[in-house]
């Protein structure tokens, strides 16, 4: 009888993934210490989408950037949770604040709370920073902070403003493994009533997922397909950006902030 140690045949597929697989059994339940960390993601997962974003200390994150504070129709946080169709409109009040910084813009960058405020917190002005240092050559928007903001209400926004594009950094619905993940929706010629089909999406922007450097390359590379295209969603993929590079020998991509 071999005295060798026993070796975890998951050991190899756990390295590779934060997933819970090959959890060990004691008796009919999970070891206390597996059923603790699940206790503990939940609680994580919660709290982010429960928790409040604190706005005032991201806009002094972003100065001397101009923020704009404003708010969905939704009047609650349990409001929010149980009407998504209310965090896709702006209140009444926030409306009149965009129309007066109303303008011609390139492009005008969204930060909506979205499910999780802890991805909004972790890596929101981050990414955004360094989205306004590879987009410097672009007239850009005051941002807009929002508060109780789903997706689509970034195509309001984006509308009143002036904005041939709009991009929406929004924290994402937390699982189980990461609590903090941000998303970025990219949407050109942004208005009330775009399909969801009209927008691009870059996910799982956190520390264990697209680095903010890829993040960076991914929106930079959209912003410009989008600009020479005059289009954004399923018809702008990696492929077609490939296509007017070549076609335009360089052209409007042989910028530095691009990336493909």
């Amino acid at each position: 009888m071999s005295d060798a140690p026993l070796v975890d045949p998951w050991l190899a597929l756990k390295a590779s993934t934060r997933a819970r697989i090959g959890l060990n059994r004691c008796g009919d339940s999970l070891p206390t210490t597996d059923q603790l960390q699940f206790q503990l993601a939940h609680a994580k997962a919660r709290d982010a989408v429960h928790g409040a974003v604190d706005f005032d200390s991201l806009a002094a994150s972003l100065a001397p950037r101009t923020t704009l504070r404003v708010h969905s129709a939704a009047r609650t946080r349990a409001e929010y949770l149980g009407r998504p169709d209310l965090g896709r409109r702006l209140s009444a009040e926030s409306h009149e604040t965009l129309l007066a910084h109303a303008g011609a813009y390139d492009i005008a960058f969204v930060i909506a709370d979205g499910l999780s405020s802890a991805a909004i917190e972790s890596h929101a002005a981050s990414v955004l920073n360094a989205c306004f240092e590879r987009l410097q050559h672009l007239t850009c928007s005051p941002v807009a902070l929002v508060e109780q903001g789903r997706v689509a209400i970034g195509d309001e926004i984006g509308h009143l403003l002036g904005a041939e594009l709009v991009v929406v950094l929004i924290g994402e619905r937390p699982g189980l493994s990461t609590p903090d993940s941000l998303g970025i929706y990219v949407t050109w010629n942004p208005a009330p009533g775009r399909r969801d089909s009209e927008r691009n999406c870059i996910s799982n922007v956190h520390a264990n997922g697209l680095t903010y450097q890829d993040a960076t390359n991914k929106v930079a590379s959209l912003t410009f397909g989008a600009r020479e295209l005059k289009l954004t969603g399923v018809q702008l993929t990696e492929g077609t950006l490939e296509k007017v590079a070549v076609e335009n020998e360089g052209g409007l991509f042989e910028h530095p902030s691009i990336n493909l």
